[in-house]
């Protein structure tokens, strides 16, 4: 039992990749106050955190109702991933107009769902990751449970290291910011274009 918790617990941690989301969650923060800053990560974890669960509870359903398989899905994924990684990599630096215009309470909100808590946080392969270790057809609903916990335990983590960003970014400077965000970028894409090969070659397998 515990052997299949770590074995979920580090598949959870590779997709959904809290260390990852760090120079995401400093890019899209860059000249927010601390309190806006910590307001963004509880909002971006909540709702990364609810879509999984929706995803864990009737994923599956929608996505057999609708007739798209899985490896479709992970496809599509990964390709607004690698659109939003494009933008970290050759982005400019907000102009100060932009950045004032940042601070209102609704644009930080959009956010904090988009692109942190979505495609970040609740990645399309964490999606399809929580769809498939509470596959219905192969658990029981104990170890769905289990597994939704497991989830939300990597969740935790990753909230914590969300609000440490602040201190790293200061010790780091904007440069180091900006410099960790590109390469924070490349890795985005790199993760990105391995789960459009990925879902390619299941796709042909089936």
């Amino acid at each position: 039992m515990w052997e299949d918790i770590l074995k979920d617990f580090i598949y959870l941690w590779a997709v959904i990749d809290p260390i990852g989301s760090i120079p995401v969650f400093m890019a899209v923060t860059a000249g927010y106050s601390r309190s806006v800053q910590r307001q963004i990560a509880f909002r971006a974890i909540m709702t990364a955190g609810i879509v999984l669960i929706l995803f864990a509870v009737g994923g599956q359903l929608i996505l057999e109702l609708l007739e798209i398989p899985l490896p479709a899905f992970q496809i599509a994924g990964g390709l607004v991933l690698f659109l939003f990684a494009l933008t970290m990599i050759f982005g400019e630096s907000k102009p100060e107009a932009e950045i004032e215009e940042s601070h209102k309470m609704e644009t930080h909100q959009s956010k904090a769902v988009y692109p942190l808590a979505i495609p970040s946080i609740a990645s399309p392969g964490a999606m399809m990751a929580i769809v498939l270790i509470t596959d219905n057809h192969r658990f029981e609903i104990q170890q769905q449970m289990i597994a939704t916990l497991t989830m939300l335990s990597v969740l935790a983590v990753t909230l914590i290291l969300l609000l440490l960003a602040g201190a790293i970014q200061k010790v780091i400077g904007d440069s180091g910011a900006s410099v960790l965000s590109r390469i924070g970028g490349l890795i985005l894409a790199s993760v990105a274009v391995d789960s459009v090969l990925s879902g390619i070659k299941t796709y042909f397998a089936l």
